[in-house]
């Protein structure tokens, strides 16, 4: 079940939900739009390796804007911080940026209970577009979740994107056993 409005606003009056800095004019029917922060990141090397730390460059996005190409991965940052505590954040585009021909995430829309952070945007592009710092970029749509959490993220001793940031974080796969 959606998370309506309502009840996005009953749980971040509760604590379950934390979006700093929150705008009630961002509150949709069913979701909360977020923005792009002022950093960019781009891989230093052209080729990744899933076993190796793949380094990143950060930039600031410029007042009149920053030009995305195609054939890039661009690491982007949310300006909002959010904590969950008892839904499931999802994050999706939104459509007058997918109008533009821009993705804002390869495979991570989905968050974990628990997670409580920035979130770092996979952003590509079919032709070139300009963006902004400060743009609305997405939407979080909270889904509710049946029983009892055992493994909430923030907790956990394994996970990888724990360390609350302002800047876009790399992949970190290569902490992984395989």
């Amino acid at each position: 079940m959606i998370l309506s409005d309502k009840k996005i606003l009953q749980s971040i009056e509760e604590g379950q939900i934390i979006i700093e800095p929150f705008r009630a004019s961002c509150l949709g029917t069913n979701s909360y739009d977020v923005h792009l922060g002022k950093w960019l990141a781009v891989y230093k090397d052209r080729i990744l390796d899933a076993r190796k730390h793949n380094e990143i460059e950060h930039f600031e996005i410029p007042e009149d804007g920053y030009v995305l190409h195609p054939g890039t991965l661009y690491l982007g940052v949310t300006e909002e911080y959010t904590e969950t505590h008892n839904s499931v954040p999802f994050l999706e585009g939104k459509s007058s940026v997918g109008r533009l021909g821009i993705d804002i995430h390869a495979t991570a829309g989905k968050g974990d209970v628990g997670f409580c952070n920035t979130w770092t945007l996979e952003i590509s592009c079919t032709q070139p577009v300009r963006i902004y710092r400060g743009m609305p970029i997405g939407q979080l749509i909270y889904f509710m979740v049946e029983g009892d959490i055992q493994n909430y993220y923030n907790k956990k001793q394994n996970a990888k994107y724990n360390q609350r940031t302002e800047k876009p974080v790399e992949s970190m796969m290569w902490k992984n056993k395989f």
